[in-house]
């Protein structure tokens, strides 16, 4: 390791270290000695000096100090309010690397002069980001003929940004050590895995290729809807480090003024701009874990464009973070869909045990509770409305709340983190666009579909339990003469009235049991199934009186000797 490396390393561990000392001392060694009080006041302000520390650490190394701190501003399940707040904000506040030397790595990276890769190159930045930076270019006449296009993008990583990487991951996972040997931390996190799971994200993002094919499947999903656009890739100008993309550069989906300057109602936006990412998360299951308004462009359709096309499309950039949702997490988060959409605070806790953000056995009563006192308190209310709470209000229930998520062994996967960071971004640039958008309106018809795909398995799954109990329920009988005959054969002695009198009361406990069952199944396969099919739902509704009326009415006589 490089002396400049060896410093960063030493930098990134000290800081780690000096912050574990204090939090050591104040969280466990003054509330042993009786200041536990005297901890606690300070505690606050504490968290925020040690976020702010790491502030200006991430923005002074660059590198993945940047990422880290974005990374840990989404763990609310892991870190107090104090620090996920401070650096909700953290960007790449870094400055652009010198054009000379984004000039080597192109073209150690391309095999050719810039000057022979593109027609034009401007030396002056698009951006600049702790891993990166990008250009716009033209491609030459032949490449140009070749793509369809002219106008590009280029994305060139920072040159020895594979050495900062490796220093960065290095001490991450020193510090994870660190940790795990903490009991409050390592009952609470597994910060091995936590550094392992970041450094995967991290390696992927810095690998171009993988961004590239990121934005091509991207595409493939969204081929068939209108609204959505994604920029081509330029496979021939493009490698692990630099990558060439169609120029889509548009309006900045959360400027308001420019939309209405080009005829663009805003809302309608943020209604697309909803559905396309919850499609992508419910549906698709691949979905832009990124979508803040710098990555998002609204693009006018070009005059004397077919008019049966939208008049503007949604145009994603950035394919470098990326999530998917596999089948058990598909199935979790139908069920968090589906509980959010009916305000059902048992049922949402039960989605997020599904998707494995809780561990089994944990107590999730507070949490049952907490989520029903916030269904209950703003449940429905569009943005126009939250705006109107008094902060305070927000602030006592995010206390609240934070120390009920604190408690519980809560650590939510990465995939479920990404969810959470995508759905928050949309949130946010929908109330951009529309101060009265209520994330309620749109999240409620794909519940209302999930509800329908789910029906027919719904009432497979019940009917199949019908049969169950049904076997077991016609059997019992036969059973039960048996071992009658059994006790009347003299086999045992005992008297048989009284047994008699119980068996006979069993049975039809029995038989009205299954009977109840069945008008169950039936009325709520019925009510489920009329959302697609009207006349068998209403069908299956009816016949559920049968059993009904089974159930209801009294038996014949007891059985005689």
């Amino acid at each position: 390791m490089q002396s400049g490396s060896r410093a960063r390393y030493r930098r990134i561990l000290r800081f780690a270290a000096l912050s574990l000392a204090q939090t050591w001392w104040y969280d466990l060694f003054l509330p042993r000695v009786g200041l536990g009080r005297l901890a606690e006041r300070s505690r606050s302000a504490r968290m925020q000096r040690i976020a702010r520390r790491f502030h200006a650490l991430a923005v002074d190394l660059g590198g993945l100090m940047i990422k880290v701190g974005q990374f840990m501003s989404s763990r609310l399940d892991v870190l107090p309010p104090e620090i996920t707040k401070e650096l909700e904000g953290l960007q790449d506040e870094v400055p652009p690397v010198p054009f000379a030397d984004i000039r080597a790595a192109a073209e150690a990276q391309l095999g050719m002069p810039l000057e022979r890769a593109y027609a034009w190159f401007d030396e002056t930045p698009v951006a600049a980001a702790s891993l990166g930076q990008a250009h716009r270019a033209r491609l030459t006449p032949a490449d140009a003929t070749l793509s369809g296009f002219g106008a590009v993008v280029v994305k060139v990583q920072r040159p020895g940004i594979d050495e900062i990487v490796d220093v960065d991951l290095a001490a991450l996972r020193r510090v994870a050590g660190w940790l795990s040997r903490v009991r409050l931390v390592s009952d609470r996190v597994d910060a091995p895995a936590l550094a392992e799971e970041f450094a995967a994200t991290s390696r992927e993002e810095i690998d171009y290729l993988h961004e590239a094919q990121n934005a091509e499947r991207f595409a493939a999903d969204v081929a068939d809807d209108p609204v959505v656009a994604v920029p081509e890739v330029v496979w021939e100008r493009s490698t692990r480090k630099v990558l060439t993309l169609q120029d889509v550069t548009a309006i900045k989906i959360s400027d308001v003024a420019a939309l209405r300057a080009a005829g663009i109602d805003p809302a309608e936006v943020a209604h697309a701009f909803a559905t396309t990412m919850f499609t992508q998360l419910f549906r698709t299951g691949f979905f832009h874990a990124d979508p803040h308004p710098g990555n998002v462009f609204v693009t006018p359709r070009p005059v004397g464009a077919d008019a049966a096309t939208p008049a503007w499309t949604l145009t994603f950039i950035d394919f470098g973070m990326m999530g998917t949702v596999d089948e058990r997490l598909r199935s979790g988060l139908r069920t968090v869909l589906l509980a959010v959409a009916a305000r059902d605070s048992k049922r949402l806790v039960q989605g997020i045990l599904d998707v494995g953000a809780l561990l089994p056995g944990a107590d999730t009563r507070e949490l049952e509770r907490a989520y029903a006192k916030l269904f209950a308190r703003f449940g429905g209310m569009g943005f126009a409305q939250l705006r109107e709470v008094d902060p305070r209000e927000f602030r006592d229930f995010a206390e609240e709340f934070g120390d009920v998520v604190r408690s519980l062994p809560f650590q939510l996967p990465e995939n479920f983190l990404l969810i959470v960071r995508a759905i928050s971004l949309t949130s946010g640039v929908c109330s951009t666009l529309e101060p009265e958008y209520n994330i309620w309106e749109s999240i409620e018809p794909f519940a209302g579909q999930v509800l329908r795909d789910e029906g027919g398995n719904v009432v497979k799954d019940a009917l199949a339990q019908v049969a169950e109990v049904a076997t077991t329920a016609w059997r019992l009988p036969g059973r039960l003469d048996g071992l009658i005959t059994g006790f009347e054969e003299g086999t045992v002695s005992v008297d048989m009235s009284r047994l008699e009198r119980r068996l006979d009361r069993l049975e039809r406990i029995a038989q009205r049991g299954l009977a109840a069952v069945v008008f169950g199944i039936l009325l709520i396969g019925g009510i489920l199934l009329r959302v697609t099919d009207e006349v068998f739902g209403v069908a299956m509704m009816i016949a559920s009186l049968v059993p009904l009326v089974v159930s209801l009415l009294p038996r014949g006589r007891r059985r005689r000797r």
